[in-house]
């Protein structure tokens, strides 16, 4: 399954919310990933221009939007950004792909 990285930041009211009530929410956030066919795989509290980290494994992007869309419209979260990962050897097929086909390409402004 594909892996996704996302970050976020806790909305002012979450927050006020977490400090009022500590709790840790990563088996909240699990269960949401697990009931869109999705995976779980680290929660981090992070310092810096976001307040949390996802690494997560979905069967495609429509279900990992579909967790990141129920999250969002709750209002706790804010600024969500997912990112794509390839593995290194995913990346290296790619490259291999990219040489077969890169002799016969020509960049934009070549005559």
């Amino acid at each position: 399954m594909p892996t996704f990285i996302t970050q976020a930041r806790y909305t002012q009211q979450a927050m006020k919310g977490l400090v009022a009530k500590p709790e840790d929410r990563q088996e909240e956030v699990r269960g949401l990933f697990e009931r869109a066919g999705c995976r779980l795989l680290s929660y981090y509290m992070t310092l810096g221009d976001y307040d949390f980290l996802i690494i997560s494994e979905a069967p495609n992007p429509t279900a990992v939007l579909s967790v990141l869309a129920v999250a969002a419209s709750g209002g706790g979260v804010t600024d969500v950004k997912t990112t794509l990962a390839i593995t290194t050897a995913e990346a290296k097929e790619a490259f291999s792909m990219a040489n077969k086909s890169a002799s016969q390409f020509r960049s934009a402004g070549q005559a």
